[in-house]
């Protein structure tokens, strides 16, 4: 699949406020300073569209993109939250989960996971919420430009069986960099079937 048109759509704090226009929801969530706006704008080719920040902890809103006139890609808050009080930190997990249970488009959230490092227990928590509640989910390996290739393969491969001993099997798994576009190509096409099949 190709991005031929990324338009803003709005932002919103509850599932209630979304855009009035129903179509299929993609949706992108992960730890503060993960990489996920500069994800975002390696897929749809659009460098400004989702705001890049040294400060983790930027997106503080569910944030919809209209792709191709025909479903959106979310841009959710990442959890974690940097360094917010825990008044702050309530307000986004609300914000998340409001969306994740009560949101009927949403068709997979996609989880961002930086490759340099071992599944951090933050993620593991997530995950697992998302298994849970029967939440279908894929996850993306980021900035595999940061490292060479067999110390990038060794980590995703670790943090792989890391997940295998919580899961009997698998979610689809990407690795992706907003730096050379790895990965671009993969998480559009499975993006592209799923929509196919609906």
């Amino acid at each position: 699949m190709r991005i031929t048109s990324a338009e803003f759509s709005g932002s919103s704090t509850r599932v209630g406020q979304k855009p009035q226009r129903r179509l299929p929801e993609f949706a992108f969530i992960g730890r503060s300073n993960v990489g996920k706006s500069s994800l975002i704008n390696m897929l749809t080719g659009n460098s400004k569209l989702a705001k890049t920040s040294q400060t983790p902890g930027k997106t503080q809103l569910v944030n919809h993109f209209l792709i191709n006139d025909n479903w959106y890609l979310v841009d959710l808050p990442g959890y974690g939250y940097a360094r917010l009080p825990d008044k702050d930190r309530a307000r986004l997990r609300h914000i998340i989960w409001d969306y994740i249970n009560h949101s009927d488009e949403m068709v997979m959230l996609m989880v961002l996971v930086d490759s340099r490092h071992p599944m951090q227990e933050v993620d593991l928590r997530f995950i697992s919420e998302l298994g849970e509640k029967g939440i279908p989910f894929g996850i993306i390996f980021t900035k595999a430009d940061k490292q060479g290739p067999e110390a990038l393969q060794r980590q995703v491969l670790e943090n792989k069986g890391r997940l295998l001993e919580d899961w009997e099997e698998l979610p689809p798994c990407f690795v992706s960099s907003s730096v050379s576009g790895e990965g671009k190509e993969e998480i559009l096409n499975y993006i592209g079937t799923i929509l196919n099949s609906i």
